[in-house]
């Protein structure tokens, strides 16, 4: 499968954290993101999450996957996968997939802000929370992703399973301004988005897409 033309990237996230991002105007990595409280609610494993803190990046020196905001390169992801199905033991969140949102921002437009901001990134082959991955921070390696996996919408098999989850990750932090899109899964949801958003500066599109859910 070629390299999509313009690639996007997707962070996901309870809505009743918006307001906290929106404040911010950023999000956070989770090292930042330790201890605070008052941010909503918290949808990873934290074990994975505590393990990330631990886990090198390679591509670029004295820098871990958790000091960095990660993205995926596709909605509806494994891991909303997990959520909708709320019966994984390391979950504490049960709330399945409504709530979750979906922040789409492009792939290029976050690489050049990060550069000029003189912050590191590197994107993953594979689960950036596993204890094996690897990863670069050239964008003339991207095709060393596996396209045809993050495309795909049936991750039985391994391999498959280990592609979609690629990751973009961003050392610190991601500006709210560089969101372009907001993927909801109800009309609810979507209500919920717009009214976080109606003094906002920064005000990206908000879209019901049933098929970036499960």
């Amino acid at each position: 499968m070629p390299i999509p033309a313009q690639p996007k990237i997707y962070h996901i996230l309870h809505v009743d954290r918006l307001p906290s991002v929106l404040s911010a105007g950023n999000l956070f990595c989770d090292a930042k993101m330790n201890g605070r409280s008052g941010c909503g609610t918290a949808i990873g494993m934290s074990g994975i999450k505590q393990r990330r803190l631990t886990l090198p990046l390679h591509s670029q020196k004295g820098l871990y996957v958790g000091e960095c905001v990660p993205f995926y390169f596709c909605p509806r992801s494994v891991m909303l996968y997990l959520l909708y199905r709320s019966n994984h033991r390391e979950l504490t969140y049960r709330g399945g997939q409504d709530a979750i949102v979906h922040l789409e921002a492009d792939l290029h437009n976050a690489v050049n802000w990060a550069q000029r901001e003189g912050l590191r990134w590197a994107f993953t082959l594979s689960n950036a929370g596993a204890f094996y991955f690897e990863d670069r921070c050239d964008l003339a390696q991207i095709g060393e992703i596996n396209w045809e996996a993050v495309a795909s919408t049936n991750f039985r098999n391994q391999a498959v399973q280990e592609g979609k989850q690629a990751e973009f990750l961003l050392e610190g932090r991601f500006p709210w301004t560089l969101v372009d899109r907001i993927g909801v899964h109800s009309q609810r949801v979507a209500q919920q988005v717009a009214n976080v958003l109606g003094g906002a500066q920064h005000r990206p599109q908000v879209a019901i897409l049933s098929d970036w859910y499960y």
